[in-house]
C-alpha cells in the first residue's frame, strides 16, 4: 500500500510550485529583453517592465510561506534545508527577473539611435544564461546534484563571452567616441546577462547544499579549483 503523503508534504509541494511558476516567469523575462534588443522592438522591452511585479509578487509569496513553514512546522534536517533554500532561490530568481528589467531599460535607450553592431554573442549569452535558469530550477525540483553542478560549470562559458563582448565593444569605442554611449548600454547588457548566470549559479550551489547537506561556497571542494567571480560590484 503506497505511503498516505502528509499534510507537510502538500505544502512542500506548493512552496515547489510557486517557485516553478515564478523561475518560468523570470526566463520568459530574459527572452523577451534580449529578442527585444536583437530584434529593436520597444514594445517588447515595455513588456518585461509591466510583468516585473509578477515576479516580485510570487518572491513575496514564497518568502512568507517559508517563513509560516519554519515557524509552525519547526522542520528538521532534510525538509529544513529545502525550506531555507527554496527562500533563498527565490531570492536569486527575483534579482534575475530585475536584471532582465535592467536590459529592457537598456534596450529602450538602445533603440533611439542606428544599431551599433550585429548582435552575435549577447543572445548567445541570454540562451545560455536561460538554459542554466531553467536546469537550476529542474535541479531544485528533482535534487538532480549533477545537473547542480554542470549548471555551475557553465558559468565559465557566459564569463568568457562577457569577456569577448567587452574586448569588442572597447575596440568600438577607441576608434570612434561617438559610439561610446551605445557600447556602454551594451557593455552593461552583457554585465546584466552575466550576473543572470552568477545568480543560476547561486542556485545550482544551493541545490548542491540540499542534496548532500553541505555548503559548496567560498572554499574549494576537494579536487575542484575555486570558482572564481568576478571583483567589481553588480547586483
Amino acid at each position: 500500500m503506497p505511503k498516505a503523503e502528509r499534510p507537510f508534504d502538500e505544502e512542500l509541494n506548493e512552496l515547489k510550485k510557486k517557485l516553478l511558476e515564478m523561475a518560468a516567469r523570470a526566463e520568459e523575462q530574459i527572452a523577451l529583453a534580449v529578442r527585444a534588443l536583437k530584434d529593436r522592438k520597444e514594445d517588447l522591452a515595455r513588456q518585461v517592465l509591466e510583468r516585473e511585479e509578477a515576479v516580485n509578487r510570487l518572491d513575496v509569496e514564497i518568502d512568507e510561506m517559508g517563513m509560516r513553514l519554519l515557524a509552525l512546522r519547526q522542520p528538521m534536517a532534510a525538509d529544513l534545508r529545502f525550506i531555507t533554500s527554496a527562500m533563498k532561490i527565490s531570492n536569486d530568481v527575483e534579482r534575475i527577473g530585475d536584471l532582465a528589467v535592467n536590459i529592457a531599460e537598456r534596450t529602450i535607450d538602445l533603440l533611439k539611435a542606428p544599431q551599433l553592431k550585429p548582435l552575435i554573442d549577447i543572445p548567445r549569452m541570454a540562451q545560455l544564461a536561460q538554459e542554466m535558469v531553467r536546469d537550476a530550477i529542474n535541479a531544485f525540483v528533482n535534487r538532480d546534484e549533477a545537473l547542480a553542478r554542470d549548471v555551475c560549470e557553465r558559468d565559465d562559458k557566459v564569463d568568457e563571452l562577457n569577456d569577448q563582448v567587452f574586448r569588442e565593444l572597447l575596440t568600438y569605442m577607441m576608434q570612434d567616441a561617438g559610439t561610446i554611449s551605445r557600447a556602454v548600454d551594451l557593455l552593461l547588457v552583457g554585465r546584466h546577462l552575466e550576473r543572470i548566470a552568477d545568480h543560476a549559479t547561486n542556485i545550482g550551489e544551493d541545490v548542491i547544499y540540499i542534496v548532500k547537506g553541505k555548503m559548496i561556497k567560498h572554499h574549494v571542494e576537494e579536487g575542484r579549483p575555486p570558482r572564481l567571480k568576478s571583483s567589481s560590484g553588480g547586483e
